[in-house]
């Protein structure tokens, strides 16, 4: 016997996006089982249950506006430039500030490159 499901926006939500099964999703947001069934049939998720699930898969790093285009992805934070960057990345790039090689033309033009999307965050 086949078992067919739609596949609504909700469902993918919940389980490609944050990667959280009905029962993780229940328990996360105070709601019953069925409760998460209905919103994987089409029935709309609170907000603040959306939000719930969004930091409990770290996929929201903050509710603060200049944190949009933020997310953490397999271990890796996601840039507004869509670029990957580990934690070790992260660091280097503040140490190569620190000690001040932002006279190298390359990382110059580099950094700009982010600036701007920094300010495009603004």
């Amino acid at each position: 016997m086949t078992i067919c499901r739609e596949i609504t926006k909700n469902y993918l939500f919940r389980r490609v996006n944050c990667g959280l099964t009905i029962k993780e999703t229940a328990e996360l947001c105070f709601k019953s089982i069925e409760m998460v069934e209905a919103w994987d049939k089409g029935k709309p998720i609170p907000p603040e249950c959306k939000r719930l699930m969004r930091k409990a898969s770290k996929n929201e790093l903050s509710h603060l506006k200049s944190w949009n285009n933020f997310a953490m992805i397999n271990g890796k934070m996601k840039l507004p430039t869509g670029k990957l960057v580990t934690a070790q990345q992260i660091i280097l790039g503040i140490a190569l500030i620190e000690i001040g090689a932002s006279n190298d033309a390359h990382t110059s033009k580099l950094i700009l490159r982010y600036a701007r999307a920094i300010k495009d965050l603004m």
